[in-house]
């Protein structure tokens, strides 16, 4: 398999019928999908998600993909092609139409209607081109054609994109579930009908490779909702992505067969689910939604929360529930349902709330303890049946972690295609698809852009390098006034730790700190730079060699 060093030079130019690929968001992790495919000096762009942060980012909303390969390029997009609804594959999408606010939008009807509405309170409005399965666009040079794929989302779409250059089929997301709650399974005969024609390259889903067999079906959960809603006492809580209309359907029609109520807690999941049930997506059985402001009308046994927080988020509804900091109180007799997988890295956060839970004395049932959940990606033999039935020229594992995108490539060789044709690719480098061949050829800058409260971008590597030594290190704060022209400390230095359990072990260096000062100043030519570091390095060797810490030390001094 084609696996080339990070260690990449620039991008040659493209020549002349050669066809780009370069993915600025999705690969070696699970998030921020984006990848910018270019012909002729003309830009096609499928999906446009955000990452959401992990505990090592303190303070990080959301992380976008980097837009710098682009941005001085804006007028040569034709379109952004949206393959789903979910956030990791839409959730950037503001942020780019800031840009340059007339990119059309092709997606199926949910899709960009969930589109649509996250731009609306970004004051965006977006031109929309809506498809469906089967439909045929052109976009400039782009060619493009729309299959029928089965998620966790209704009205995914892969798309074979059609070129002078060659042809690529980009699944999304997807999986082959043959039961499923809506009855739209993935078209495998348009699949094997573009592989009649030739696919040169298979941009394919890997975030299941690793999972032997068939991913189960939707189906299966309803029986265990059932029984669970059957022998919960109290109020149920479940908690699934805003976004998964299936899973709150099972949810609603569980709750209407034992008399329940249901209310939806938090504002994205409210805003998917109206609009689901608005376009014909969601079937809300007589009676059976209540508002949030009404819930507690009904006694415990009647009542079902459908909140956000799977994934284990601090301020999403659940956590805060957990932590007694939701109006929502979980108690002794209720029952708390997650009803989503782990997004890797997510591990720590979800059992932390789930500990929390059962501390207040809930049943928690989870994707560990019972069947409540199914992922909504291709297993392993669901891709060999995807790999057979196209047998594409090239390969390139998509939306994963640098394992899926691995075990996704060994699958595409097992079935016999040929390994140099198989491109392990990370986010920004370069792939060029010549003469039928895909070939790493360079790679472009492509860092992570985060979103901290209003800024964009504005956030560095640095400040989350500060982020974290402040929340495990703690904070030193040291003050002195010196007299520069009488050569003597007038006051201080004062020492102030925080976040620190050794914080009164400091007086112990005072003396030390004025020595050190002292002989700095009585140089004569010493500015308030040098005096300030002359104290960081004294407590900052005492803070290492005595404490074993490395804490932040802001030193200040006042010259009079």
């Amino acid at each position: 398999m084609t696996q080339a060093s990070t260690e990449l030079a620039d991008p040659p130019a493209l020549q002349d019928g050669a066809l780009r690929v370069v993915q600025l968001g999705g690969l070696a992790e699970v998030g921020r999908n984006m990848a910018v495919l270019e012909i002729a000096g003309r830009l096609l762009i499928i999906d446009c998600g955000v990452l959401f942060p992990e505990e090592h980012q303190p303070g990080v909303d959301l992380i976008l993909p980097d837009f710098g390969y682009i941005e001085d390029r804006l007028d040569d997009i034709e379109a952004v092609v949206l393959t789903h609804g979910h956030e990791d594959h839409i959730g950037a999408v503001p942020y780019l139409l800031r840009l340059r606010r007339d990119i059309p939008l092709y997606g199926s009807r949910l899709t960009l209607a969930l589109v649509e509405a996250k731009l609306r309170e970004h004051r965006l409005t977006p031109v929309l081109r809506e498809v469906k399965e089967g439909d045929r666009q052109k976009a400039g040079p782009f060619d493009l054609e729309f299959v029928a794929t089965n998620h966790s989302i209704p009205d995914s779409l892969a798309v074979m994109v059609r070129t002078a250059a060659g042809s690529i089929l980009h699944t999304g997301d997807f999986k082959m579930d043959q039961l499923p709650l809506d009855g739209r399974v993935t078209d495998l005969r348009a699949f094997a009908r573009l592989g009649e024609e030739g696919v040169d390259m298979f941009m394919v889903d890997s975030t299941n490779a690793e999972v032997p067999g068939f991913t189960a079906h939707e189906r299966d959960i309803g029986g265990v909702l059932d029984q669970v809603f059957a022998q919960a006492d109290g109020q149920i809580v479940v908690a699934s992505f805003s976004s998964h209309v299936h899973r709150v359907q099972q949810v609603l029609d569980a709750a209407a067969l034992h008399g329940r109520r249901v209310a939806l807690i938090g504002r994205s999941m409210v805003r998917n689910m109206s609009i689901a049930a608005d376009l014909g997506y969601l079937d809300v059985p007589d009676g059976v939604l209540i508002d949030q402001k009404k819930i507690d009308s009904l006694p415990a046994h009647k009542r079902v929360l459908m909140a956000t927080g799977s994934q284990g988020e601090p301020m999403a509804a659940l956590s805060r529930m957990a932590n007694r900091n939701h109006k929502v109180e979980v108690g002794a007799g209720d029952t708390v349902i997650f009803a989503s997988s782990l997004i890797p890295g997510n591990e720590n956060s979800v059992f932390r709330v789930i500990n929390g839970l059962m501390r207040l004395g809930a049943k928690v049932v989870h994707q560990g303890n019972a069947k409540v959940h199914v992922s909504g990606h291709a297993s392993a033999g669901e891709l060999l049946y995807c790999y057979n039935i196209i047998r594409p020229k090239n390969v390139m594992p998509v939306h994963g972690e640098i394992r899926h995108l691995v075990a996704n490539g060994a699958l595409a060789v097992r079935t016999g295609i040929d390994p140099a044709r198989v491109v392990l690719a990370e986010n920004g480098m370069v792939v060029d698809l010549v003469d039928g061949r895909a070939r790493i050829v360079g790679a472009v800058e492509c860092g992570f852009v985060y979103v901290d409260g209003t800024s964009v971008g504005e956030v560095t590597e640095t400040e989350l390098k500060d982020r974290r030594i402040l929340s495990e290190e703690g904070f030193i704060a040291i003050f002195a006034v010196v007299d520069k022209k009488g050569g003597s400390v007038v006051s201080g230095p004062h020492i102030e730790a925080r976040g620190m359990a050794e914080a009164n072990a400091f007086d112990d260096i005072l003396p030390e700190v004025t020595s050190a000062l002292e002989e700095v100043v009585a140089r004569g030519n010493a500015d308030t730079y040098q005096m300030q570091q002359a104290m960081r390095r004294v407590v900052g060797r005492f803070a290492s060699r005595k404490l074993r810490r490395s804490p932040m030390i802001m030193p200040t001094v006042v010259e009079v």
